[in-house]
């Protein structure tokens, strides 16, 4: 088999992976105990940008209920759990003292718009394609490490171009 005919068969070896298993064929998960983290992800910051925001799926398969009550990330002095909120047409952001309640047998879903991670006093631009490290810290599960993929400045979620998950709540 010639380079050429080898190259055209790995493409679409990698397209019929795409195409059986979906986006969820290069999504990175992270199991911890009764926890699973989906798809941790960021999206790319202009050159000047100081914050940026984090968004995950928190997966709680115990009977316990646990708390996310911090996080860190390579690419940022502090990270913090906030809340953004609409009111009277008006948006609010506010970081949760008290981190994030995770219900037993529940998830919680961190997206645009809504509960999120702040990366604050960024040390670089984030770029589309690369990834980070950061931790998540539970009140009573701990601490685990995870990597956060960067998608592009209009990503809505994981792995859609400024598209909306929409069956995502």
């Amino acid at each position: 088999m010639s380079i050429l005919n080898r190259r055209a068969f790995a493409g679409a070896l990698a397209m019929s992976a795409v195409l059986v298993f979906g986006e969820s064929a290069f999504a990175k998960d992270f199991k911890f105990g009764d926890l699973e983290i989906i798809q941790p992800w960021s999206r790319a910051t202009p050159s000047s940008a100081k914050a940026a925001g984090g968004w995950l799926v928190i997966k709680n398969g115990g009977e316990t209920p646990d708390r996310l009550v911090s996080a860190t990330a390579e690419i940022a002095d502090r990270a913090a759990v906030h809340e953004m909120t609409m009111s009277g047409g008006v948006m609010s952001m506010r970081a949760l003292k008290d981190g994030l309640a995770i219900p037993a047998r529940s998830e919680v879903v961190l997206k645009p718009g809504s509960y999120h991670l702040m990366f604050e006093d960024l040390k670089r631009p984030l770029k589309q394609g690369e990834s980070f490290s950061g931790t998540l810290t539970f009140e009573k599960a701990g601490t685990v490490s995870v990597t956060y993929s960067v998608e592009g400045m209009g990503a809505t979620a994981p792995g859609h171009e400024g598209q909306s998950h929409g069956d995502m709540h």
